[in-house]
Protein backbone atom coordinates (compact mmCIF):
# COMPACT_ATOMS: atom_id res chain seq x y z
CA UNK A 1 0.00 0.00 0.00
CA UNK A 2 2.92 2.56 0.87
CA UNK A 3 3.61 2.13 -2.83
CA UNK A 4 0.22 3.99 -3.85
CA UNK A 5 0.21 6.73 -1.50
CA UNK A 6 0.87 9.97 -3.36
CA UNK A 7 3.67 12.42 -2.81
CA UNK A 8 2.72 16.70 -2.84
CA UNK A 9 6.37 16.97 -3.97
CA UNK A 10 5.27 15.45 -7.72
CA UNK A 11 1.94 17.36 -7.53
CA UNK A 12 1.36 19.51 -10.23
CA UNK A 13 -1.73 21.22 -9.14
CA UNK A 14 -2.14 21.45 -5.48
CA UNK A 15 -5.07 22.48 -3.73
CA UNK A 16 -4.76 23.23 0.27
CA UNK A 17 -7.39 23.68 2.73
CA UNK A 18 -7.03 25.65 6.15
CA UNK A 19 -9.42 25.40 8.84
CA UNK A 20 -9.85 28.66 11.03
CA UNK A 21 -7.87 26.67 14.33
CA UNK A 22 -4.93 26.68 12.46
CA UNK A 23 -4.81 30.24 11.62
CA UNK A 24 -6.83 32.06 14.95
CA UNK A 25 -5.60 30.98 18.11
CA UNK A 26 -8.17 31.12 21.20
CA UNK A 27 -7.81 34.87 21.75
CA UNK A 28 -8.79 35.72 18.32
CA UNK A 29 -5.25 36.61 16.98
CA UNK A 30 -3.52 35.58 13.95
CA UNK A 31 -0.74 32.69 14.38
CA UNK A 32 2.11 34.57 12.33
CA UNK A 33 3.96 31.66 13.10
CA UNK A 34 2.45 29.28 11.70
CA UNK A 35 1.14 31.29 8.74
CA UNK A 36 5.29 32.33 7.83
CA UNK A 37 5.71 28.29 7.94
CA UNK A 38 2.99 27.50 5.63
CA UNK A 39 3.89 30.46 3.67
CA UNK A 40 7.70 28.26 3.45
CA UNK A 41 5.99 25.43 2.44
CA UNK A 42 3.84 26.91 -0.35
CA UNK A 43 7.09 28.70 -1.98
CA UNK A 44 9.05 25.29 -1.51
CA UNK A 45 6.27 23.66 -3.59
CA UNK A 46 6.58 26.70 -6.23
CA UNK A 47 9.92 26.15 -6.83
CA UNK A 48 8.94 22.37 -8.03
CA UNK A 49 6.59 23.64 -10.37
CA UNK A 50 3.32 23.30 -8.56
CA UNK A 51 0.49 25.51 -9.02
CA UNK A 52 -1.20 25.90 -5.15
CA UNK A 53 -4.40 27.31 -4.19
CA UNK A 54 -5.11 28.20 -0.31
CA UNK A 55 -8.98 27.78 0.62
CA UNK A 56 -8.61 29.34 3.60
CA UNK A 57 -11.25 30.02 6.64
CA UNK A 58 -10.46 32.72 8.69
CA UNK A 59 -12.15 35.61 7.95
CA UNK A 60 -14.87 35.34 10.76
CA UNK A 61 -13.08 34.30 13.34
CA UNK A 62 -10.35 37.53 13.21
CA UNK A 63 -13.23 40.03 12.45
CA UNK A 64 -14.75 38.90 15.34
CA UNK A 65 -12.07 39.51 17.61
CA UNK A 66 -11.46 42.81 15.69
CA UNK A 67 -15.16 44.00 16.17
CA UNK A 68 -15.10 42.67 20.01
CA UNK A 69 -17.92 40.61 19.46
CA UNK A 70 -17.96 37.32 22.27
CA UNK A 71 -17.84 34.24 21.95
CA UNK A 72 -20.24 31.15 20.82
CA UNK A 73 -22.34 31.56 17.60
CA UNK A 74 -23.14 34.51 16.07
CA UNK A 75 -26.29 35.54 14.60
CA UNK A 76 -26.38 35.57 10.59
CA UNK A 77 -25.89 40.11 10.52
CA UNK A 78 -22.72 39.70 12.87
CA UNK A 79 -20.96 37.11 11.28
CA UNK A 80 -20.96 38.57 7.97
CA UNK A 81 -20.32 41.82 9.18
CA UNK A 82 -17.07 40.32 11.29
CA UNK A 83 -16.42 38.31 7.77
CA UNK A 84 -16.64 41.41 6.20
CA UNK A 85 -13.47 42.86 8.24
CA UNK A 86 -11.89 39.64 8.64
CA UNK A 87 -11.34 39.32 5.11
CA UNK A 88 -9.39 42.32 4.47
CA UNK A 89 -7.13 41.01 7.49
CA UNK A 90 -6.82 37.74 5.90
CA UNK A 91 -5.82 38.37 2.38
CA UNK A 92 -2.96 41.04 3.87
CA UNK A 93 -1.84 38.58 5.99
CA UNK A 94 -1.25 35.90 3.66
CA UNK A 95 -0.37 38.61 1.30
CA UNK A 96 2.55 39.76 4.12
CA UNK A 97 3.61 36.16 4.50
CA UNK A 98 3.80 35.51 0.81
CA UNK A 99 5.83 38.70 -0.50
CA UNK A 100 9.33 37.77 1.11
CA UNK A 101 9.24 35.06 -1.17
CA UNK A 102 8.40 36.90 -4.15
CA UNK A 103 4.68 35.45 -3.97
CA UNK A 104 1.66 37.73 -4.69
CA UNK A 105 -1.48 36.68 -3.22
CA UNK A 106 -4.82 37.03 -4.84
CA UNK A 107 -8.07 36.83 -2.86
CA UNK A 108 -11.25 35.00 -4.48
CA UNK A 109 -14.63 34.88 -2.82
CA UNK A 110 -17.20 32.45 -3.97
CA UNK A 111 -20.33 30.73 -2.86
CA UNK A 112 -21.95 27.60 -3.75
CA UNK A 113 -23.76 28.77 -6.85
CA UNK A 114 -20.81 29.50 -8.49
CA UNK A 115 -20.04 26.40 -8.87
CA UNK A 116 -23.71 24.90 -9.24
CA UNK A 117 -24.32 27.72 -12.32
CA UNK A 118 -22.07 26.62 -15.49
CA UNK A 119 -21.48 29.98 -16.89
CA UNK A 120 -20.32 31.16 -12.95
CA UNK A 121 -18.51 27.64 -13.03
CA UNK A 122 -16.01 28.88 -16.45
CA UNK A 123 -15.68 32.15 -14.94
CA UNK A 124 -14.10 30.66 -11.83
CA UNK A 125 -12.50 28.35 -13.51
CA UNK A 126 -10.78 30.81 -15.85
CA UNK A 127 -10.14 33.57 -13.26
CA UNK A 128 -8.28 30.63 -11.21
CA UNK A 129 -6.14 29.97 -14.17
CA UNK A 130 -5.58 32.69 -15.02
CA UNK A 131 -4.18 33.64 -11.65
CA UNK A 132 -1.67 30.61 -11.56
CA UNK A 133 -0.44 31.51 -14.92
CA UNK A 134 0.47 34.62 -13.77
CA UNK A 135 2.13 33.40 -10.77
CA UNK A 136 0.03 34.31 -8.11
CA UNK A 137 -1.24 32.03 -5.28
CA UNK A 138 -4.95 32.65 -5.00
CA UNK A 139 -6.48 32.65 -1.60
CA UNK A 140 -10.29 31.10 -1.76
CA UNK A 141 -12.81 31.40 1.18
CA UNK A 142 -16.40 31.68 0.85
CA UNK A 143 -18.24 35.03 0.80
CA UNK A 144 -19.50 35.15 3.68
CA UNK A 145 -20.44 38.50 3.53
CA UNK A 146 -23.31 38.22 1.11
CA UNK A 147 -23.82 34.16 1.53
CA UNK A 148 -27.04 33.03 3.01
CA UNK A 149 -27.88 29.41 4.32
CA UNK A 150 -29.17 28.02 0.69
CA UNK A 151 -26.49 29.62 -1.23
CA UNK A 152 -23.62 28.44 0.99
CA UNK A 153 -21.52 25.21 1.05
CA UNK A 154 -21.18 25.34 4.79
CA UNK A 155 -18.08 23.63 5.47
CA UNK A 156 -14.26 24.79 3.54
CA UNK A 157 -13.90 20.97 3.07
CA UNK A 158 -16.60 20.59 0.35
CA UNK A 159 -15.47 23.69 -1.07
CA UNK A 160 -12.05 23.17 -1.24
CA UNK A 161 -12.85 19.50 -3.07
CA UNK A 162 -14.77 21.83 -6.01
CA UNK A 163 -11.80 24.25 -6.01
CA UNK A 164 -9.70 20.94 -6.95
CA UNK A 165 -12.16 19.55 -9.41
CA UNK A 166 -12.90 23.58 -10.65
CA UNK A 167 -9.31 23.89 -11.83
CA UNK A 168 -8.05 20.15 -12.12
CA UNK A 169 -6.14 20.27 -9.77
CA UNK A 170 -4.66 16.60 -9.22
CA UNK A 171 -3.38 16.65 -5.12
CA UNK A 172 -5.81 17.88 -2.43
CA UNK A 173 -4.77 18.39 1.04
CA UNK A 174 -7.14 19.24 4.32
CA UNK A 175 -5.16 20.31 7.21
CA UNK A 176 -7.19 18.99 9.92
CA UNK A 177 -6.70 18.65 13.33
CA UNK A 178 -6.76 15.01 13.04
CA UNK A 179 -4.04 12.98 11.26
CA UNK A 180 -6.28 10.87 8.67
CA UNK A 181 -9.74 8.76 9.08
CA UNK A 182 -9.62 6.09 12.07
CA UNK A 183 -11.75 2.85 11.84
CA UNK A 184 -13.02 4.00 15.31
CA UNK A 185 -12.86 7.32 17.63
CA UNK A 186 -8.76 6.49 19.21
CA UNK A 187 -9.73 8.48 22.47
CA UNK A 188 -12.25 5.71 23.12
CA UNK A 189 -11.19 2.46 21.12
CA UNK A 190 -7.50 1.49 21.63
CA UNK A 191 -7.55 -0.96 18.52
CA UNK A 192 -8.43 1.95 16.68
CA UNK A 193 -6.18 2.10 13.05
CA UNK A 194 -5.46 5.10 10.80
CA UNK A 195 -6.12 3.95 7.45
CA UNK A 196 -3.24 4.63 5.21
CA UNK A 197 -4.90 4.32 1.79
CA UNK A 198 -8.66 4.09 0.93
CA UNK A 199 -9.57 3.70 -3.22
CA UNK A 200 -13.69 3.53 -2.49
CA UNK A 201 -15.90 5.05 -0.41
CA UNK A 202 -17.48 2.46 0.73
CA UNK A 203 -20.50 2.20 3.36
CA UNK A 204 -17.85 1.16 5.67
CA UNK A 205 -15.66 3.98 5.33
CA UNK A 206 -18.65 6.21 5.49
CA UNK A 207 -19.78 4.52 8.96
CA UNK A 208 -16.41 5.43 10.02
CA UNK A 209 -16.57 9.25 9.52
CA UNK A 210 -19.70 9.08 11.81
CA UNK A 211 -21.68 12.48 11.93
CA UNK A 212 -19.03 14.60 13.25
CA UNK A 213 -18.74 13.91 17.13
CA UNK A 214 -16.54 16.70 18.87
CA UNK A 215 -13.00 16.04 19.62
CA UNK A 216 -9.80 15.39 17.82
CA UNK A 217 -11.15 12.21 16.49
CA UNK A 218 -13.92 12.91 14.15
CA UNK A 219 -14.94 16.73 14.31
CA UNK A 220 -16.15 17.17 11.09
CA UNK A 221 -14.63 13.97 9.46
CA UNK A 222 -18.09 13.19 7.42
CA UNK A 223 -17.79 16.65 5.65
CA UNK A 224 -14.20 15.25 5.03
CA UNK A 225 -15.14 12.12 3.05
CA UNK A 226 -18.55 13.62 1.27
CA UNK A 227 -14.78 16.17 -0.15
CA UNK A 228 -13.25 13.13 -0.73
CA UNK A 229 -15.64 11.21 -2.62
CA UNK A 230 -15.76 14.71 -4.93
CA UNK A 231 -12.06 14.31 -5.57
CA UNK A 232 -11.77 11.29 -6.06
CA UNK A 233 -14.41 11.16 -9.05
CA UNK A 234 -12.61 14.56 -10.09
CA UNK A 235 -9.27 12.46 -10.71
CA UNK A 236 -7.62 14.15 -7.68
CA UNK A 237 -5.80 12.30 -4.72
CA UNK A 238 -6.86 13.98 -1.11
CA UNK A 239 -4.97 13.62 1.71
CA UNK A 240 -6.09 14.29 5.50
CA UNK A 241 -3.26 15.00 7.86
CA UNK A 242 -2.60 17.41 11.16
CA UNK A 243 -2.09 21.03 10.13
CA UNK A 244 -1.35 22.14 13.56
CA UNK A 245 2.95 21.85 13.55
CA UNK A 246 5.12 24.22 11.74
CA UNK A 247 5.72 23.52 8.02
CA UNK A 248 2.79 20.84 7.74
CA UNK A 249 2.72 20.53 4.36
CA UNK A 250 7.34 19.75 4.39
CA UNK A 251 5.87 17.19 7.13
CA UNK A 252 3.46 15.61 4.86
CA UNK A 253 6.08 15.32 1.79
CA UNK A 254 8.64 13.70 4.22
CA UNK A 255 5.81 11.22 5.28
CA UNK A 256 4.00 12.15 8.17
CA UNK A 257 0.92 10.21 9.58
CA UNK A 258 -1.88 11.18 6.89
CA UNK A 259 -5.00 9.05 5.11
CA UNK A 260 -5.06 9.59 1.30
CA UNK A 261 -7.92 8.81 -0.86
CA UNK A 262 -7.02 7.94 -4.27
CA UNK A 263 -8.39 9.15 -7.74
CA UNK A 264 -10.51 6.66 -9.90
CA UNK A 265 -8.77 8.82 -12.99
CA UNK A 266 -6.34 11.58 -13.85
CA UNK A 267 -8.14 15.17 -13.59
CA UNK A 268 -8.30 15.64 -17.17
CA UNK A 269 -9.67 12.43 -17.94
CA UNK A 270 -12.42 12.95 -15.21
CA UNK A 271 -13.19 16.22 -16.33
CA UNK A 272 -13.85 15.01 -19.99
CA UNK A 273 -15.76 12.00 -18.90
CA UNK A 274 -18.33 15.04 -17.09
CA UNK A 275 -18.73 16.54 -20.11
CA UNK A 276 -18.88 13.85 -22.56
CA UNK A 277 -21.75 12.78 -20.19
CA UNK A 278 -23.56 16.31 -20.57
CA UNK A 279 -26.64 16.53 -23.15
CA UNK A 280 -25.80 19.37 -25.47
CA UNK A 281 -28.22 22.05 -26.00
CA UNK A 282 -27.48 22.82 -29.32
CA UNK A 283 -24.43 22.35 -32.16
CA UNK A 284 -22.10 23.72 -33.65
CA UNK A 285 -20.91 23.01 -37.24
CA UNK A 286 -16.99 23.19 -37.92
CA UNK A 287 -15.15 23.08 -41.37
CA UNK A 288 -12.35 20.39 -42.08
CA UNK A 289 -9.74 23.01 -41.33
CA UNK A 290 -11.37 23.19 -37.80
CA UNK A 291 -11.86 19.55 -37.71
CA UNK A 292 -8.74 18.75 -37.99
CA UNK A 293 -7.20 21.37 -35.73
CA UNK A 294 -9.30 19.90 -33.23
CA UNK A 295 -8.36 16.33 -34.13
CA UNK A 296 -4.90 18.15 -32.86
CA UNK A 297 -5.65 19.25 -28.99
CA UNK A 298 -6.79 22.43 -30.40
CA UNK A 299 -9.74 25.21 -28.88
CA UNK A 300 -12.82 26.03 -31.30
CA UNK A 301 -12.09 29.22 -33.00
CA UNK A 302 -14.79 31.19 -34.60
CA UNK A 303 -13.22 31.13 -37.83
CA UNK A 304 -13.95 27.25 -37.85
CA UNK A 305 -17.39 27.78 -36.81
CA UNK A 306 -20.02 27.39 -40.33
CA UNK A 307 -23.69 27.00 -38.54
CA UNK A 308 -24.91 26.99 -34.97
CA UNK A 309 -28.00 25.28 -34.23
CA UNK A 310 -30.40 24.87 -30.93
CA UNK A 311 -30.60 27.69 -28.54
CA UNK A 312 -28.05 27.67 -25.76
CA UNK A 313 -26.31 30.25 -22.70
CA UNK A 314 -22.90 30.38 -22.22
CA UNK A 315 -21.48 27.50 -20.39
CA UNK A 316 -24.06 25.44 -21.67
CA UNK A 317 -22.86 21.78 -23.72
CA UNK A 318 -22.90 22.00 -27.64
CA UNK A 319 -22.30 19.57 -29.43
CA UNK A 320 -19.43 19.50 -32.11
CA UNK A 321 -20.08 18.59 -35.82
CA UNK A 322 -17.88 18.14 -38.87
CA UNK A 323 -18.97 19.77 -42.07
CA UNK A 324 -20.56 15.89 -43.09
CA UNK A 325 -22.34 15.99 -39.62
CA UNK A 326 -19.79 13.65 -38.73
CA UNK A 327 -19.88 14.17 -34.33
CA UNK A 328 -16.71 15.24 -33.53
CA UNK A 329 -17.63 15.74 -29.59
CA UNK A 330 -19.26 18.05 -26.78
CA UNK A 331 -18.01 21.13 -25.45
CA UNK A 332 -18.58 23.94 -23.06
CA UNK A 333 -19.24 27.09 -25.05
CA UNK A 334 -18.11 30.54 -24.03
CA UNK A 335 -20.43 32.30 -25.76
CA UNK A 336 -24.28 32.47 -26.11
CA UNK A 337 -26.27 30.99 -29.39
CA UNK A 338 -26.75 34.40 -30.32
CA UNK A 339 -23.20 35.64 -29.80
CA UNK A 340 -22.23 32.19 -31.21
CA UNK A 341 -23.83 32.90 -35.03
CA UNK A 342 -23.01 36.80 -34.68
CA UNK A 343 -19.42 35.72 -34.74
CA UNK A 344 -19.27 32.32 -36.62
CA UNK A 345 -16.61 32.68 -39.67
CA UNK A 346 -14.80 35.85 -38.32
CA UNK A 347 -11.41 35.94 -36.91
CA UNK A 348 -10.89 36.57 -33.03
CA UNK A 349 -9.32 39.67 -33.26
CA UNK A 350 -12.84 41.04 -35.07
CA UNK A 351 -15.05 39.96 -31.79
CA UNK A 352 -14.88 43.08 -30.31
CA UNK A 353 -16.54 45.16 -33.15
CA UNK A 354 -18.88 42.45 -33.93
CA UNK A 355 -20.41 42.21 -30.60
CA UNK A 356 -19.18 45.92 -29.54
CA UNK A 357 -17.41 44.07 -26.61
CA UNK A 358 -13.81 42.04 -25.59
CA UNK A 359 -14.72 38.49 -25.99
CA UNK A 360 -12.75 34.86 -25.49
CA UNK A 361 -10.62 34.45 -28.36
CA UNK A 362 -12.11 30.16 -28.27
CA UNK A 363 -16.05 29.58 -28.72
CA UNK A 364 -15.05 26.08 -27.22
CA UNK A 365 -11.83 26.28 -25.38
CA UNK A 366 -9.77 22.54 -25.27
CA UNK A 367 -9.99 22.28 -21.69
CA UNK A 368 -14.01 22.40 -21.99
CA UNK A 369 -14.16 19.68 -25.00
CA UNK A 370 -14.45 16.16 -25.18
CA UNK A 371 -13.38 15.52 -28.56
Amino acid sequence: MASLTPDIGQARRLVIKIGSALLVDAQGALRQDWLDSLAADVAELRSRGTDVILVSSGSIALGRGMLGLGAGDLPLEQAQAAAAVGQIRLAGAYGEALAPHGILAAQVLVTLEDSANRRRYLNSRATLSTLLAEGAVPIVNENDTVATDEIRYGDNDRLAAQVAVTVGADHLVLLSDVDGLYTANPALDPKARRLETIGEISPEIEAMAGEGVSGLSKGGMRTKVLAARTAMQGGCAMAITLGAPLNPLKLLHEGAAATWFLPEADPQQARKRWIASMKPQGSVVVDAGAAQALARGKSLLPAGVTAISGAFGRGDPVSIEGPEGTALGVGLTRYTSDEARAIAGHRSDEIPAILGYPGRAALVHRDDMAV
